[in-house]
């Protein structure tokens, strides 16, 4: 192999890793079933089965490309969350479920909205509205956990919101 290869191969690498998470090809594919479609206007049925999902994936590590239990990104545990808990299958990276949906304003929040921040040049980050000000993702530093709007580092890096339609 050339220098040249090399050098192309780990620019590549460089990008996926700086493009957000769930940019870098899934490492393994474990089968999720897709659960009864839940109507996501029911703001109380989709909070249950988002603190559900918490309590059940709390703490798992932040793997990117990651799509299991041993580790998963922030786009991965969206896609795993609406599929298995909500139904809805949506595209595995941050950029298409990006593009899913429509817009809403961060004043119209509610349940099962999805929240995307800008948390680079080139990095985007994705996560699943709670209520009060809550949303559910896999943090880099902390693995699956439960986040707020108005803590200082996502108030700065908030980006747009997208309503997902059942």
């Amino acid at each position: 192999m050339s220098v040249r290869r090399a050098g192309f191969g780990t620019s590549l690498l460089a990008f996926a890793l700086l493009a957000g998470c769930g940019q870098a090809p899934v490492k393994e594919t474990p089968a999720y079933p897709t659960g009864p479609r839940v109507d996501l206007a029911n703001s109380a049925l989709v909070r249950q089965e988002l603190y559900a999902q918490y309590r059940q994936w709390k703490g798992t590590r932040y793997e990117i490309g990651g799509l299991s239990r041993r580790g998963i990104d922030c786009s991965g545990f969206v896609y795993v969350t609406f599929k298995s808990k909500l139904g809805i299958i949506l595209p595995r990276s941050t950029e298409l479920q990006g593009g899913s949906g429509t817009g809403v304003n961060r004043s119209e929040l509610r349940p099962g909205d999805l929240v995307f921040f800008r948390t680079g040049i080139f990095e985007r980050h994705v996560g699943v509205y709670l209520e009060r000000g809550r949303f559910l993702h896999a943090s880099t530093s902390q693995g699956v956990t439960i986040s707020e709007l108005e803590d200082a580092y996502w108030k700065q890096r908030y980006w747009k919101a997208r309503r997902i339609e059942s």
